[in-house]
């Protein structure tokens, strides 16, 4: 939407002089309200009607935020989106704390986790596309953003796989399941792969956790 994007323009040009509120600065219990009522918001919009609908006018007034402050939070509806799938990822890892999978291996249990995570994503594919199209789309300005995802998704695979002090190889294995996981959300989201197939995929990758694990009394 041409008027959209030169309304956008317009408030971040206006609120250039403005320090922008960091991911990783700490925020006063007010802030941190206001920043979850942004990303309720943002969530709502994208569950209704995908990326684009959440537009950044539409997220403040909905969020009770003047567009000025929206953008000093989250200068661009990329950062926004990023930052929510983070937030969902937050949520989902309270979830699996509360009741971890059951599998024997580390490799069933990544799956087990990994399908919990896929699944939650399923029962909102519109705001699931949205997400995973913002992490597509995102440059180098999104970095903080991205880097955050990336550590949430470690962390619970790591604790699928009930480890504190992962050797480097396993760390690689994990990184290689993120990847496909990530690919195996697109190719479904796009139609070109049914559930089963991502199931089948994410089965197969994090039998790598099996391959990479240490011998070690301390790593069993």
């Amino acid at each position: 939407m041409p008027a959209e994007a030169s309304r956008d323009k317009a408030t971040k040009a206006a609120g250039a002089g403005t320090t922008r509120t960091s991911p990783a600065s700490p925020l006063t219990e007010r802030q941190e309200a206001r920043r979850r009522r942004i990303l309720h918001a943002c969530a709502q919009l994208a569950c209704r009607g995908g990326f684009d609908a959440v537009q950044m006018r539409e997220v403040a007034e909905s969020s009770q935020v003047a567009l000025g402050t929206l953008y000093r939070y989250f200068p661009s509806k990329i950062h926004l989106l990023v930052a929510t799938m983070q937030d969902q990822l937050e949520h989902l890892h309270a979830t699996l704390r509360k009741k971890p999978p059951a599998g024997e291996t580390a490799a069933e249990r990544v799956a087990e986790t990994l399908m919990r995570a896929f699944r939650a994503l399923q029962r909102e594919p519109q705001l699931a596309d949205a997400m995973v199209r913002a992490l597509t789309f995102a440059d180098r300005s999104v970095s903080p953003e991205v880097d955050q995802v990336s550590r949430q998704t470690t962390k619970i695979i790591l604790d699928a796989m009930e480890l504190t002090d992962p050797a480097p190889d396993q760390l690689s294995a994990v990184r290689v399941i993120e990847h496909t996981w990530h690919s195996a959300l697109i190719t479904w989201l796009s139609g070109r792969a049914s559930i089963a197939q991502v199931k089948v995929d994410i089965e197969t990758v994090c039998r790598l956790m099996d391959v990479t694990a240490p011998t070690s009394p301390e790593h069993s």
